[in-house]
């Protein structure tokens, strides 16, 4: 994950340096916050989800 982090970063600032086109473009690091950030809140939710609504009982493989 850390090397996709810096190929990110390495692509936003080469390819992306002169790409204003949206106010976040502005931001450093915009794409590499975001997808980290949405990959943390996939999980939290995913294990949101898993927990609390697609519970099972304990003996369900039992039976």
């Amino acid at each position: 994950m850390g090397l996709l982090l810096v190929v990110t970063l390495i692509l936003e600032f080469t390819y992306l340096a002169d790409y204003d086109s949206h106010w976040w473009n502005a931001i450093p690091a915009f794409y590499a916050l975001w997808g980290i950030i949405s990959c943390m809140v996939i999980i939290y939710v995913a294990k949101f989800v898993s927990n609390n609504i697609v519970k099972r009982s304990p003996d369900y493989y039992d039976r």
